[in-house]
């Protein structure tokens, strides 16, 4: 499969997930957790969002312009959410706080991808 297929599966398999967890966190979460680690799950799901949508553009951005940036960049957003926004998941639903530390390696990720996307527009 070609890059921006993937970028484009990758996408909506990730905006999906983000919307039924956020369901979730709404409607299943609300009571069970405590006001705070609902809000930082409801976080990861903002930012899983955030980046189901960056994961879009890299797909058009990869078709448009084949360049390693945008893939790189893509990569970058997939990581990302699989660690911002798992870690904050994970700390959430069992209160283990060492998750919490790796959040920002997920983080470092979305950044970096951005970078990405900036740096390929900058060179396409």
């Amino acid at each position: 499969m070609s890059a921006d297929r993937w970028f484009l599966l990758l996408g909506a398999l990730s905006g999906v997930t983000g919307v039924a967890l956020g369901a979730f966190a709404a409607h299943g979460l609300r009571g069970y957790l405590t006001d705070e680690m609902l809000n930082i799950f409801e976080v990861g799901v903002r930012y899983q969002i955030y980046h189901a949508v960056a994961l879009l553009v890299v797909a058009l951005a990869v078709d448009r312009w084949p360049r390693g940036e945008f893939a790189v960049a893509g990569w970058c957003f997939v990581f990302g959410t699989v660690v911002f926004s798992g870690s904050l998941y994970g700390l959430s639903l069992s209160g283990v706080r060492w998750l919490g530390a790796v959040t920002p390696i997920g983080g470092l990720a979305f950044l970096l991808g951005w970078l990405g996307i900036a740096w390929g527009a900058w060179k396409a």
